[in-house]
This record gives structure tokens, sequence and C-alpha cells, in this order.
């Protein structure tokens, strides 16, 4: 039976779309981070009862304000619980802790990050025993544990000193395994240029090691270390990336690559500057792993998906899974199905052969493959793409609540017809999706990990998109 101040700890420590996030010294503090990760290991506990051997973890942080702080926290906090500890000793994407989970065959990781959030944001990430995303069945049960016992928490030198926690560099065998992953012999003689922007965030470098045997140049911006994220989320959206897609207007690139705060989600830029959105990537990178790699499998994407990978599925003749919005859901399918690619509209992707979660920089790796098996620039591959499955226009806008605008319940809302198409079916499973004859579509989604709305649409035209976004405000929002 929960008490009174385990529900006020439930309702405050939340767990959203993927972990737990909330605003530095505000509620994301060392005290409620020592009780969220008591409740975890308390969860471990559970779920491992009458086992005799050792239960370990990993514990891995971003590039935020006092993450690798925040980590050994965490990490004192398993080691008073006699859980054994990896804690990577620098910053570490969050790929590289679901790999070393997988790969050490360790029960649990956990990764101090709040992803894409602003940075003011911090947040508690775990991954299960598979490396996947941590689903809604462990989160529940891990809130359910807050506040129920003290924390247990030793010093960092008495965890070290007893055999507890060991400090390592995580990103070595990470690196090997991308290097093995991709076709090096395919790209070892290629001369691309690739511009990779990494926001700041902990995606500094890794694809340019994974690279070094080749000819390809990677050059990278914004890769040195700045909490504030220049006053905005390392979100790689198109309104976040002015920098990368000027130079690649200007200069002599083939492609250019983006990764979010903690490196798992990717967008691209094309030579000329065109924006490559992320659903745009997933299509790309479900027909390179099918008709150049030649491997097998299923696709899987969100609610959120473009049209364009249904006409792409249907054309390579794979089954197109559709889940809620958050990649712990699409994290289960890659554990139970073959799974060729899982995508989310955010960017995130995970790959068959390789853990079931999302891997931005390895997504950027494949794309550079895949222009060496087409021997062909991307802004190429894209046209050809276009030409023979549409060409789709995907929009999102992100509308903070605050005092004085109010949205509908967003299931009221009950159009026939969306800019004069005949909407021919709706989808309520996870915000409200409503799909029209002619391919375009608009949803409405309330946010899991931030205060917002989220407003999307594609069409066949920008124009037809945007109009749709613009309906969608007006439809969702109460005078």
């Amino acid at each position: 039976m929960q008490t009174k101040n385990n529900l006020e700890l439930n309702k405050r420590l939340k767990f959203g779309t993927d972990g737990w996030r909330a605003v530095i010294a505000d509620d994301f503090t060392f005290d409620n981070l020592k009780i969220v990760t008591q409740a975890t290991a308390d969860y471990l506990r559970i779920v491992n009862q009458g086992r005799k051997s050792a239960l370990k973890v990993a514990v891995g942080y971003d590039s935020r304000f006092l993450s690798e702080s925040f980590a050994e926290v965490v990490a004192c906090v398993f080691a008073g619980n006699n859980i054994g500890v990896v804690l990577s000793d620098r910053v570490t994407p969050t790929p590289t802790i679901s790999f070393t989970v997988k790969q050490r065959k360790l029960d649990l990781g956990v990764v101090i990050t709040a992803s894409h959030n602003p940075p003011e944001f911090n947040g508690f990430k775990i991954k299960n025993s598979r490396g996947g995303a941590a689903d809604i069945s462990i989160t529940k049960k891990v809130e359910s544990l807050l506040g129920k016992k003290k924390a247990q928490f030793i010093s960092l030198d008495e965890a070290i000193q007893k055999g507890l926690l060991l400090k390592e560099d995580l990103t070595k065998d990470y690196v090997k395994f991308l290097r093995n992953y991709i076709d090096l012999d395919r790209l070892r003689k290629k001369r691309f240029r690739i511009l990779l922007d990494c926001m700041y965030g902990s995606g500094d470098g890794f694809l340019k090691q994974a690279l070094e045997a080749t000819d390809i140049y990677v050059e990278m911006i914004r890769c040195e270390r700045n909490p504030f994220f220049e006053g905005r989320g390392p979100e790689p959206v198109e309104q976040n990336l002015e920098k990368i897609k000027y130079r690649m207007a200007k200069e002599n690139f083939d492609l250019g690559l983006v990764l979010d705060g903690d490196a798992d989600r990717i967008a691209a830029v094309a030579k000329g500057g065109e924006f490559i959105h992320p659903q745009k990537i997933l299509c790309l990178l479900a027909l390179h792993l099918k008709e150049d790699r030649k491997w097998d499998g299923d696709i899987v994407t969100t609610i959120a998906g473009t049209m364009m990978l249904k006409h792409i599925a249907n054309y390579l003749g794979l089954k197109l899974y559709e889940t809620p919005v958050g990649f712990k859901y699409i994290s289960e399918l890659m554990e139970t199905k073959n799974i060729l690619v899982g995508g989310e509209e955010a960017g995130g992707m995970g790959f068959k052969n390789y853990i079931p979660e999302r891997d931005g920089s390895l997504a950027g790796l494949l794309l550079i493959e895949m222009m060496a098996y087409r021997d062909k620039p991307m802004h190429k591959i894209i046209k050809e793409v276009e030409q023979k499955f549409g060409r789709y226009f995907y929009v999102r806008k992100d509308i903070k609540l605050k005092p004085g605008l109010r949205f509908k319940d967003i299931h009221s809302i009950k159009p026939s017809s969306l800019l004069g198409k005949r909407i021919v079916q709706i989808k309520d499973y996870d915000g409200i999706k409503f799909c029209c004859e002619d391919d375009s579509w608009l949803m409405l989604r309330p946010s899991g990990t931030e205060p917002l709305m989220r407003f999307y649409a594609e069409a066949k035209s920008l124009n037809q998109a945007k109009q749709l976004l613009l309906l969608g405000q007006k439809l969702a929002t109460l005078k």
C-alpha cells in the first residue's frame, strides 16, 4: 500500500516517455536522485530474489551541468546496496551504456541525461538487461518503490576500496563494435567529406574514430563541452541547425550529420544545405539495409511516422509495425521480432544485430555507407527515392503550456475533413492522428518529456503541411 509520502514522490519524480527528467536544483536534486536510485536498486533486488551471483550495473552520463557528480551519486547508492557498478570515467553517449550492459551481461544501466531537453534539465534513463529502453512495467515498479526505503549511500572511495565500483573508459569497446558493424572495406578508399555537428553533446568524436582507417574526412563543429547549449535544447530539429545548414550550402561537404545531446538521435543535411528530416533518414536506411546489405527483417515506426515508410515497406515486401511514441515501445519489438530497422520521428533509430536501442552515430555511419554502396552523393540518392515513392513534407510545432493558454481534450476534436480532404482513418491510441485520403495527416499529442503540446503534420507540399499545423492549433486551442 502506498503512503501519502510515496504518492507525493510518485507524482513529482514521475517517469515519462524516456526516463525521469526534471529541472536541476528544482526536482532534479542530489537527494531526489538518491531516492530514485534506491528505488531502482530495490527493483533489481525484487526481480532477482533468490539469485546467488552478484548484481552488476553500468552508469554513464552526458555533458550537462553536474552530470558527472550526479552519476557518482547514483553509483554510490548502488554500491551502498552491495550492487557492483561500472562507472564511466568520461562523458559517454547513451548507446555506449546500452552496449556495455548487453556486451558484459549486466543487470541494468543508468544514464544521467536529459537528452534533447533545454539546458536547465537533467534526467535518469534506465536500460534493461538487454540494453533496451526500460518499458512501463519497469518504470511503474520503480515509481511504486520511491521513498519506501532510505537510500543506502557510501562514498566513492569506500565503494572503490570494497571492490564494488570500477571507473573505466567504456567507449573503446563501443567504437570497436562500430568499426566491425560497418563495411570498412567498402568505405576505405572513399574520399567523402563529412561535417558532424555534435550540438555540444556526448557524441564527440566516436563516428570520426570509427572511420579512422578510411580516407573519409570528418570535420566536427560544436564538439566542445558547453552545458548551456547556446541557451536551447540540443535537439536536431531544423530550426536549431543554422550553422551546419549554412556551411553545407557554402562549402564542399558531401553530407552533414547532427547528433542530439546524448548522441542517440540523428538528423542530417545534404549538399546545398537541404535539411534531411529523420523520417526520411529512416526510409533511406530501410532501403540501404534491405537492398544494399541484403539483410532481412521488418520495420517498426511510431504513430507519428511518415507515410513514405509505408510505401517503402510495401515495395520491399516487409511488414511495418506501428507503436506509440517512445523508443521503449520499439525496443520491445526489437527484442521479440526480427526487426531490420526501427525508428521514431525525433531521429532515434535502432538496427538489427545490435542493441534494441537508438544510436545516432551508427545511423550516421550507415548513411555514409549507403553513399559508398550506391556510389552517389546523398542528395542524388534522395532525389531518386523521392521520384520512386513520392516527396513528403513533414513538419512539427511544439507549444509550451503556460498560464492563459489552454487546450481542449484532444479526443473531443472530431472534424470530418482537413483542408477539404476527407478523413479516412483516426488513430487515438497515443494522442490523436487524422489521416486523409491524399496521404496527408495531422496529429496532436501532449509531450511525455516536457510541458508541451506537440502538433505534427505531413503532406505532399510544404504549404499544405504548414496549413495543417495551423489548423491543428486552431482546432485544439480553447478560446
